[in-house]
């Protein structure tokens, strides 16, 4: 398995921004990380108030790709504000980047995020994870490749887990019983080759099939409310966090 480089601690503080958070996205989180892995960073920055309230706005998204050491980084950091928007517009993405257990910083901004995420959970997460994984089905297809094998398992079990529990759970090892007997297979096959070809399975496109259907049963019968609740708390504490900016 893929080891986190010791030094990622290091990354936050060199950022022009300072960081509410940053955690670890992608294979690591996922719980199939290769021995070539990439890392993916995933965080917010706070705009200060003079680069928000005036005529010249600051960077809402910042995109870096790296080498360090021989490990290709990837960073991506949303200012406060757009990570809101995109918590309450039923963003599957941010959420597990928020609720990452993989934290590399973290501040009271974030603890209050964390907090306030049972509030923008909705049944309309659903639409996120189908979506995802028709997609990454589509390119499976294509590329008879693992990892979109991999990740079309993934965001079903993950989907269908939240819908069924309220609980978003990012790592597919830990949502075996949702898929078929032989996804410890694949996750092992993917440990040792970024980019390998899957593996003959039979019924593979049943099982998608079954997984997807077993999703949209869990949309439909979720408890999980219509819209989300957080929005007020949200944008208070934005501003409260846009005023505290150095």
């Amino acid at each position: 398995m893929s080891v986190l480089p010791g030094w990622l601690s290091e990354i936050p503080g060199e950022q022009p921004y300072p960081l509410v958070f940053a955690t670890v996205s992608g294979a690591h989180l996922y719980g199939f990380p290769s021995v070539d892995s990439d890392v993916d960073l995933r965080g917010v920055h706070v705009l200060p108030v003079e680069e928000v309230a005036g005529l010249r706005h600051g960077p809402e998204t910042l995109e870096r790709t790296w080498t360090r050491d021989g490990v290709e980084m990837d960073l991506v950091t949303h200012d406060l504000a757009k990570f809101c928007r995109l918590l309450l517009g039923r963003n599957g993405y941010v959420l597990e980047q928020l609720l990452s257990p993989l934290v590399v910083a973290s501040s009271a901004v974030h603890e209050e995020l964390v907090a306030l995420a049972p509030g923008c959970l909705t049944r309309h997460h659903a639409h996120h994870y189908l979506g995802f994984a028709r997609t990454q089905w589509g390119l499976f297809l294509k590329t008879m490749e693992l990892k979109p094998l991999l990740y079309t398992f993934r965001v079903l079990a993950t989907g269908t887990h939240l819908m069924r529990t309220g609980e978003l759970e990012a790592d597919l090892t830990r949502l075996y019983a949702y898929g078929p007997a032989y996804l410890p297979e694949l996750v092992a096959l993917k440990r040792d080759a970024e980019h390998g070809r899957s593996p003959s399975v039979l019924r593979v496109e049943a099982d998608v099939e079954r997984m997807t259907a077993a999703l949209e049963e869990a949309r439909d019968a979720s408890a999980l409310p219509e819209r989300a609740a957080a929005e007020h708390a949200l944008h208070d504490l934005v501003v409260q966090a846009r005023l505290a900016a150095p």
